[in-house]
């Protein structure tokens, strides 16, 4: 239980500190939604969440996945990112949400245009969830915190992978090994 409050303070963290790093601004409305062609099961998720992706990198972790993690762990985390977006004060310009039939595919949607809409963009989304997840007691006693990264503490639930897209025409997909 320890391990999974510790996981929900990593979670609370990285969505409160990138919603106060947010301004406030008006809603956009999304395009509406076309019907995407059957693709294989393996690439499921593009053409429904996020567009081909533009750009691929591999991360290779020192780090073993938790003995135990499991679909219900990765949801719990990826629901108390979910909250702490939800509940800011502030917009949080993007969704986070967990797919596979072990929830292990996250995925983070830009939602509004301009805001995840280059690589650099992308990178520094990611970047700023490493030094959040670099605060918590649970990563510090899990890793070297100011070696590790948040594909580091991804690998350590059982992540495979992460994708990130502007809601529109990029997405970046690191895979996770």
């Amino acid at each position: 239980m320890i391990k999974w409050t510790g996981l929900a303070a990593i979670a609370l963290g990285i969505s409160v500190a990138s919603a106060s790093a947010q301004t406030p601004t008006k809603p956009v409305s999304a395009p509406a939604a076309t019907a995407a062609k059957p693709v294989p099961s393996e690439e499921r998720y593009v053409g429904y969440y996020y567009p081909k992706p533009t750009s691929t990198e591999t991360y290779t972790s020192q780090l073993q996945t938790i003995a135990g993690v499991d679909r219900a762990q990765r949801i719990q985390f990826v629901t108390v990112v979910s909250q702490g977006t939800l509940q800011s004060t502030y917009r949080v310009p993007y969704a986070v949400f967990a797919k596979g039939d072990k929830a292990e595919h996250m995925i983070i949607v830009g939602l509004s245009s301009g805001e995840l809409n280059t690589i650099y963009r992308i990178r520094a989304l990611l970047a700023n969830m490493t030094t959040m997840s670099r605060t918590s007691p649970f990563f510090q006693e899990h890793t070297v915190a100011e070696d590790a990264t948040f594909f580091d503490l991804l690998k350590l639930l059982g992540f495979h992978d992460v994708t990130v897209t502007d809601g529109d025409k990029i997405a970046h997909q690191v895979t996770i090994k």
